[in-house]
């Protein structure tokens, strides 16, 4: 299935020679060592166009260094390689406990270097230092350990079949890597991303050709820096900057995920927890709740609380440790954002805070709040992908009525609830429509729980024991087998 992913491969006969670069930088208290060549076959090169870009800080609009630009000439070697290793190499035939014990290593080099890997991901993509150290790196560390412990317990099962003479007949499954899996990762958080998609088809004996977004290449660069270290055999890892061609694959996509606040909530987490389920990493957030329905006896005092925080928010450098919200990721996107907002008043919604970007170098957009949003305009129906509040009252009491509204869109990301009453709360959670229901909290998820979304907003689970890489990525083959007598 890989040639209709890169339909234009051809196989090489030998790889090019190369000196291994990298940036460093004094940054954060630390000189961070950054590689920005495409890592085939188990070493950094240059690509074979020696084409490079530059890689932007949100920051303040500096250029971080230049990244190797790919051509398909360097996809043709990095697929090559993962073949080789796959078809010919160790790791498939890996004990899976040894296997296992590579992304132990792994996993603990990347501790090893968080700092360092939270400095790169915060530099590159605007994420706050803070968040960047427990969630963008913490949580793949987490996701390696977890994947690393599945690496012996990808099991087949032996099954009863319904013969004239079963005792006679022998039926079973084995679970068998796919081969070579290619990864395409999005910026919003890009080692987390690369940890979810790639650490299960790792545990279960694949190989892989990884491209990052072309606007955050540099912690999935580091990682391939690390994994060396940590004894991964060549081509058995191959990353590469681009852009992407991509069919047939598990998609973790957009949403528009509904939040439904009650009256009888406790405000105080329901402000806190909605607050974060919107400005949360700056917005740039797959499950942020694109859509809030706030009770209408409880409205106006909702959004008066917000606005209060809002403004208590700081905005700056990342890489400060009291800093509240960082830049946007890159200046298209604040460009769209900014567009976002303008639709909003055109069509009739009310700005009630922010909406601007906010009057400093860098990419930094206002945390901002809609109201009186209707249900069929377009803030209301598409998702921003930024720090913007969308909020939308609904009559006192009206549970079926808001449900109906919370469900009425094309995407089933994630959703949430806040209330005390649990009948109420599980009433609601049981008929909206979306791969995740929070209730009472908001962003919390966690590597052995299964992540993805309902209709429009994907296809296949990253993490748990439903991830894609234990499931599609390991197919189970069924063989019979007859017994004759000895």
């Amino acid at each position: 299935w890989l040639l209709s992913v890169f339909p234009r491969l051809t196989w090489p006969s030998r790889l090019r020679p190369s000196t291994t670069g990298s940036a460093t930088k004094d940054v954060n208290n630390m000189t961070v060592k950054m590689p920005y060549q495409c890592f085939i076959n188990g070493s950094f090169e240059d690509a074979e166009n020696d084409k490079t870009y530059d890689t932007i800080n949100p920051t303040d609009g500096s250029v971080i260094c230049k990244v190797s630009y790919t051509s398909v000439g360097d996809v043709d070697r990095a697929v090559a390689a993962a073949k080789e290793a796959y078809e010919n190499g160790p790791w498939g035939r890996m004990n899976p406990r040894d296997r296992g014990s590579l992304l132990y290593k792994l996993a603990d080099l990347m501790e090893e270097h968080q700092e360092e890997l939270a400095t790169i991901e915060s530099i590159d993509s605007g994420a706050v230092y803070t968040l960047a150290l427990k969630t963008h790196v913490g949580m793949s560390i987490q996701t390696f350990r977890y994947f690393a412990g599945w690496c012996d317990k990808i099991q087949g099962k032996t099954i009863p079949i319904n013969q004239a003479r079963p005792n006679r007949n022998l039926t079973f499954t084995k679970k068998e890597p796919l081969g070579v899996c290619a990864i395409v990762i999005p910026w919003n958080y890009p080692l987390m991303m690369l940890a979810w998609k790639s650490a299960a088809c790792l545990a279960a004996g694949n190989t892989l050709v990884l491209k990052p977004a072309q606007v955050t290449p540099l912690t999935a660069l580091k990682f391939a820096e690390l994994s060396v270290k940590a004894g991964i055999p060549k081509g058995v890892i191959n990353i590469f900057c681009a852009v992407s061609n991509l069919k047939k694959v598990s998609l973790e996509l957009g949403g528009k995920s509904p939040l439904i606040i009650f009256s009888d909530c406790d405000m105080d987490k329901a402000l806190r927890m909605g607050m974060s389920s919107v400005y949360f990493n700056k917005g740039e957030n797959c499950i942020a709740a694109g859509r809030l329905f706030v009770e209408e006896s409880i409205h106006d005092e909702y959004i008066s609380r917000v606005v209060e925080e809002i403004k208590k928010m700081k905005i700056g450098d990342p890489l400060d440790r009291s800093t509240d919200h960082g830049p946007q990721n890159h200046k298209a996107h604040l460009d769209k954002l900014l567009e976002y907002c303008e639709i909003g008043l055109k069509e009739g919604a009310t700005l009630v805070y922010g909406g601007k970007q906010v009057d400093r170098p860098g990419f930094f957009m206002e945390p901002t709040v809609f109201t009186d949003v209707e249900d069929h305009m377009f803030i209301a129906k598409e998702e921003s992908f930024g720090p913007i509040m969308v909020v939308s009252k609904f009559r006192n009491g009206d549970v079926d009525g808001v449900l109906q509204r919370a469900n009425d869109t094309e995407y089933g990301l994630a959703s949430g609830v806040f209330t005390r009453d649990i009948n109420k709360a599980m009433y609601v959670s049981e008929r909206l429509e979306a791969g995740t229901v929070f209730v009472n909290t908001y962003n919390k998820t966690d590597v052995a729980s299964p992540f993805g979304g309902f209709k429009q907003s994907g296809f296949g689970k990253d993490l748990g024991d439903c991830s894609i890489g234990l499931s599609a990525v390991t197919p189970a083959k069924d063989q019979t087998v007859k017994q004759y007598s000895m």
